[in-house]
């Protein structure tokens, strides 16, 4: 018998009980949209981390106090958070040379207050250097200058947010106004471009920054500094920069060979490659536990085949009284899994496209279905056909043509 023929004979005996073929399917497209579904989500959501974090520049360096934390949930000691100082930041701008920004960083979260308004938001301390370095850019006004971090000047760039919670409309022209963070008033000479929200769910706009000086002083009443920010001169030469800021904070702080460093440097790059893996690992388990359906849908499968071939033990007989050989016998029930799992598969991507879709456009999800990922499902479905498919059609095919005409 011909392939063709082997192939229309499965086409027929599908469509001859469509609801239950139908039911067989179901557990193929619930597993594959699902499987598309979080496997689109992941990517997505990869996809945007890794472009919030390029918006900072791929060649920013991160550098904090303390040492790289091995044991998650350990607490560091107090002191060990109070490394970083002016005489680093000194010896930085002196003798680095693969960097081009750099800014010294504290923070300070605290009301802000505008006549009879008020909000909650978070004042950065900064040195002009940090909207070059962090790629803001200013929708009105200026930034702050070194001479305002050397006289301590109460002057403030603002986020869209904080305009809006405290003069009623974002696109307000605030520049002079004098507002409070903890009753110390700041004069706004800036407003930031509007980011947005953030993978994370933080508003970037809630914001104010002032002169690191300013904040360490009048604000936080602090020595230390929380982090430094630093560029390097390109993303290829990050690892590079990253070596000679070790040198120069090791002998700044006196670190002995051998001995810990008291601070941890971090790049962009490490923190994108730290959150891929991350996510992939989220996605990873999301897929195994959707996969568990396609392996409930083989096994439902070989059941509705099982009781075809049983159903169908004279039309085996007579096949085989013809001529029809085992082998045609066969194939024509694994061309039948076959196509009933593909078929499944087909109707489940589809599903998961639409899932994701609707998921992008009415849940604010990233999505992005990576194309390789409809192509295993197809793959997986067309193996899940043939084994699950397997034991019917051998049983079909070891039939005794006499008996099974006999069957009633």
């Amino acid at each position: 018998m011909s392939y063709l023929n082997l192939l229309k004979v499965a086409v027929r005996a599908i469509l001859s009980n469509k609801f239950r073929s139908f039911l067989s399917m179901l557990g193929i497209i619930i597993g594959v949209a699902a499987v598309i579904i979080m496997m689109a989500i992941g990517q997505g959501s990869k996809e945007n981390v890794k472009a919030e974090l390029s918006k900072m520049g791929t060649n920013l360096l991160t550098i904090r106090p303390g040492a790289e934390r091995r044991f998650a949930g350990a607490r560091p000691d107090p002191s060990s958070m109070q490394t970083l100082k002016d005489a680093d930041v000194e010896a930085i701008r002196r003798e680095a040379t693969l960097i081009t920004y750099m800014s010294p960083e504290v923070s300070a979260s605290g009301q802000v207050i505008f006549g009879n308004k008020n909000t909650t938001a978070t004042l950065y301390g900064e040195s002009p250097e940090y909207l070059e370095i962090k790629k803001w850019e200013l929708k009105d006004g200026e930034c702050f200058t070194e001479e305002d971090c050397r006289k301590n000047s109460k002057v403030c760039v603002v986020g869209t947010t904080v305009v809006e919670q405290l003069f009623g409309d974002k696109d307000y022209n605030c520049i002079g106004k004098t507002i409070r963070f903890r009753n110390i008033p700041f004069r706004i000479i800036g407003i930031l471009k509007s980011k947005g929200y953030n993978n994370w769910g933080m508003d970037q706009d809630n914001l104010l920054i002032a002169p690191t000086s300013t904040v360490m002083k009048r604000v936080a009443a602090q020595t230390w500094y929380s982090s430094i920010a630093v560029s390097a001169l390109s993303e290829e030469m990050s690892d590079a920069a990253i070596d000679e800021l070790k040198e120069i904070l090791r002998r700044t702080h006196k670190i002995k060979e051998g001995d810990e460093d008291d601070f941890t440097i971090r790049s962009q790059q490490e923190m994108m490659e730290t959150m891929s893996s991350t996510m992939d690992g989220i996605t990873l388990i999301l897929v195994v536990a959707a996969a568990f359906s396609l392996l409930v849908a083989g096994i439902g499968i070989m059941n509705i085949m099982l009781v075809s071939v049983t159903e169908r033990t004279k039309e085996i007989g007579l096949r085989m009284s013809v001529g029809a050989s085992g082998l045609d016998i066969m194939l024509q029930f694994l061309i039948e899994s076959i196509m009933i799992s593909l078929t499944g598969a087909f109707l489940g991507v589809a599903l998961g496209y639409g899932g994701s879709f609707a998921a992008k456009t009415f849940l604010m999800m990233p999505c992005s279905v990576p194309l390789w990922s409809v192509w295993l499902s197809f793959g997986v479905c067309a193996f899940i056909g043939i084994f699950f498919g397997y034991l019917p059609a051998r049983k079909a095919a070891r039939m005794d043509p006499i008996e099974a005409i006999r069957y009633e």
